[in-house]
C-alpha cells in the first residue's frame, strides 16, 4: 500500500472515531436533569397512577391521592440534601407540608391527563416546583408559596379561589424578606451567600402585592363555605410572621362537623386528617390568621 493511501486511510478512521465520540459527549435534544429519588418511590408513583383503572369512579382525585399518604413521616427539609447541585427530588416516603402538595397535585395534573409513567410524573413535578417550569439551581425554586401559586396559576396548573366579598373579608399585603434575613437557616444560602441576592430580589418583586383570604373566625361550618371551598382544594394558611405569607399548608376535607385538614403535621410527625376541625386548629395558634383556597387545575 502507497504512503499516501495509508494517510487516507487514517484520516478517514480518525473522523469516524471523532464522530462516533461526538454522538456520545454532545448533549441530546432534552438534556438529563439532576433527579434524586430510590427505586421505592418511583414504584410508588407508577402504582398510584396505574391503579386508577377507572378515574371515573373517583370522586376527588387530590383526596384520593393525599389518602395514600396517610401516616407517612414528617420530616422536614428533604429537598435540601443537595446544597450544592438542586436536585428534582422525589421523596414518597418522607414528607412535609409543602412536599405532599406538591406530590398530591403532580399525581393529581397526571392522571387527569391520563399519564402513568414515572417520566411523566417528573416533568409534571418540576413545572410545579420550579420558576416557569425550569430546574436552574436553588434559587429557581419557587420557596414562597405566593410565588408557587402565581407561577402555576400562570401555567394553568392550579387556580386560587378568591373575591374582594365574603367571606373573604381579610387582605394580606406580603411583605417577604425571612430568608434573605435568615441565610443561616437555609443550608443552601449558608453554602452559597451569592445565592441570597437573588432570592433578595425575589422576594422584592413580591412585595406590596395584596391577597384575599378567609379569615379563621369565618372558617365555619356553613352551607355558603362549603360551595366555595370543595373537598381536596389546597389550603394555604395565612400568617402574620414577620417576612413570611404562609406558615402552612393541606388539604380540605368536609366531614358533619365541619372543614378538617389533611396534612404532613409536625406537631403529629405523620401525614394525618386532624381530627379537630380547622377553625378549632386555626384558633389554637395565634399567629395563624386565615386561609387562602387553591384548586388543582379540573379539565373539562
Amino acid at each position: 500500500m502507497k504512503t499516501n493511501d495509508i494517510i487516507y486511510m487514517y484520516k478517514v478512521k480518525r473522523i469516524i472515531v471523532c464522530f462516533v465520540c461526538m454522538l456520545f459527549l454532545l448533549p441530546s435534544a432534552k438534556a438529563v436533569e439532576p433527579v434524586a429519588y430510590t427505586r421505592e418511590d418511583s414504584i410508588t408513583i407508577v402504582r398510584m397512577l396505574t391503579s386508577l383503572a377507572d378515574r371515573q369512579n373517583v370522586a376527588c382525585l387530590p383526596l384520593h391521592f393525599a389518602r395514600q399518604f396517610l401516616g407517612r413521616p414528617y420530616v422536614a427539609s428533604t429537598l435540601e440534601l443537595y446544597p450544592d447541585c438542586e436536585q428534582l427530588v422525589v421523596n414518597t416516603r418522607q414528607l412535609d407540608c409543602t412536599t405532599l402538595v406538591e406530590n398530591v397535585a403532580a399525581l393529581t395534573l397526571c392522571a387527569r391527563r391520563q399519564l402513568t409513567t414515572f417520566a411523566d410524573y417528573l416533568n409534571v413535578l418540576r413545572q410545579l416546583r420550579y420558576r416557569k417550569g425550569i430546574l436552574n439551581g436553588y434559587p429557581s425554586r419557587l420557596h414562597y408559596f405566593s410565588d408557587w401559586i402565581e407561577d402555576n396559576a400562570q401555567s394553568g396548573y392550579v387556580t386560587e379561589i378568591s373575591r374582594s366579598s365574603a367571606p373573604f373579608s381579610g387582605v394580606q399585603k406580603i411583605q417577604l424578606n425571612y430568608m434573605s434575613l435568615h441565610p443561616q437557616s437555609y443550608i443552601a444560602l449558608k453554602r452559597h451567600p451569592e445565592f441570597i441576592k437573588e432570592i433578595a430580589q425575589q422576594e422584592q418583586a413580591l412585595s406590596g402585592r395584596s391577597y384575599h383570604y378567609i379569615p379563621k373566625n369565618q372558617v365555619q361550618n356553613t352551607k355558603a363555605l362549603r360551595r366555595i371551598i370543595h373537598d381536596g382544594d389546597i389550603l394555604a394558611i395565612t400568617c402574620n410572621k414577620s417576612g413570611l405569607d404562609i406558615a402552612h399548608l393541606g388539604f380540605a376535607v368536609w366531614q358533619k362537623d365541619g372543614l378538617h385538614l389533611l396534612n404532613a403535621s409536625q406537631i403529629h410527625k405523620k401525614v394525618v386528617l386532624e381530627p379537630m376541625t380547622l377553625y378549632n386548629y386555626l384558633t389554637k395558634h395565634p399567629s395563624h390568621t386565615g386561609i387562602r383556597v387553591v384548586r388543582i387545575e379540573e379539565l373539562k
